[in-house]
């Protein structure tokens, strides 16, 4: 059975950050981004720290962010990997992601005329930029930085390149079953879909969240027929 790797972002809170990992979180996000409602500053996330356990990974959010910016947040505690959400270049991610000593995902907004080619080329433009790029994270094309909770058509994904890539955008303990039986990413990334409000988690729903991927991890793929449709 294949185990989907489980990434719950924007936490800003103890009690969040302590509801994501006792549900089975594989990773923690936080938004180092300022316009954000789920930003957090360097020196909250070094209060929280100190409840960050060994083996859940501590994921940076950025949007053209300067580089001491990124080290001032990796210095206030765990964070293992950078997550770079803005216009950021292929040659930009590499630079920071070597000062900073830290592998990076980059964030594709998938748009409706997005290919899967273009989805394949952008990978290995990124690969071939650096070393520390880790993969890339699929999320929904807005007119606007961060998730806006919406899905894309998850058909666009080229089966190749599915095994490597963080799905995200718009999934919820409603459609994330679907979404990992028919693309079978590595990892699902969620944060507006487990919350009360902006910024404020529930337990509940990312104790849902992880049990619905923990179905479709234990579910045979959907058909080829379902594959073009969209969500």
């Amino acid at each position: 059975m294949q185990r989907t790797r489980i990434k719950i972002c924007g936490i800003t809170r103890e009690q969040d950050l302590r509801a994501a990992v006792a549900a089975g979180a594989d990773a923690l996000g936080f938004v180092f981004y300022p316009k954000s409602p789920r930003y957090i500053a360097p020196a909250q996330f070094a209060a929280l720290a100190p409840a960050m356990p060994p083996f859940v990974s501590g994921v940076g959010l950025f949007v053209n962010a300067a580089v001491d910016a990124v080290r001032e947040a990796v210095n206030a505690g765990p964070i293992a990997l950078l997550q770079f959400h803005g216009d950021e270049t292929a040659e930009q991610c590499a630079a920071i992601a070597d000062a900073v000593k830290r592998p990076f995902l980059r964030a594709f907004r998938v748009k409706p005329d997005t290919s899967a080619l273009d989805l394949l080329e952008s990978e290995a433009q990124y690969r071939a930029a650096s070393a520390w790029f880790s993969g890339l994270l699929l999320d929904t094309w807005v007119d606007a930085y961060g998730g806006a909770g919406k899905v894309f058509d998850w058909s666009l994904i080229p089966k190749e390149l599915a095994p490597r890539v963080v799905l995200s955008g718009g999934l919820s303990v409603q459609n994330v079953t679907s979404a990992v039986m028919r693309v079978r990413p590595f990892a699902v990334d969620i944060s507006s879909g487990v919350e009360e409000s902006k910024g404020i988690k529930d337990a509940r729903k990312i104790a849902a969240f992880t049990d619905a991927v923990r179905a479709a991890d234990a579910s045979p793929d959907m058909s080829e027929s379902h594959h073009g449709e969209h969500p």
